[in-house]
């Protein structure tokens, strides 16, 4: 039998091998679906190929698939991380493209850049930061009105 394929945005779609299951490069497990994905030399089951950021799944067809420091990611999480960022709204300094970066509202940060600006606490994912006149700030110095 000759397996169908179909390719879409970097992803090859094609029929599984029953015979000869392959392992599945996301979660390990044997791929005994009836269709199978291959991307970046590796293949997936379709609901394992998933952006490492928000987790949506690339498999779907119309989905395109992009890769950087060893991430897998969909198109919008990809600009996100590192398309045409601008200057850092700490530093003022261009912040290149390849570099992973912060966003807050309209603004653009260097990761080292994104930390409160009157303690100099850094945040890291899942921290609360308010942001009032344009500055970044932690909770105890937006709630303690040093500002």
């Amino acid at each position: 039998l000759v397996s169908s394929r179909l390719v879409v945005g970097g992803i090859v779609v094609f029929r599984s091998s029953r015979e000869k299951p392959r392992g599945c490069a996301g979660c390990n497990g044997r791929i005994r679906d009836r269709f199978m994905l291959q991307a970046l030399d590796r293949y997936w089951h379709e609901d394992c190929l998933k952006c490492a950021c928000c987790d949506c799944r690339l498999g779907r067809l119309g989905s395109t698939l992009y890769t950087r420091a060893n991430l897998i990611l969909c198109r919008r999480d990809y600009l996100r991380l590192f398309g045409v960022t601008g200057n850092c709204a700490a530093c003022s300094k261009l912040i290149p493209a390849f570099e992973m970066v912060m966003r807050a509202r309209d603004n653009v940060y260097h990761l080292d850049c994104f930390a409160c600006q009157l303690c100099r606490q850094r945040f890291c994912v899942g921290d609360r930061f308010f942001l009032k006149n344009n500055m970044i700030l932690c909770q105890l110095d937006y709630e303690g009105g040093r500002l």
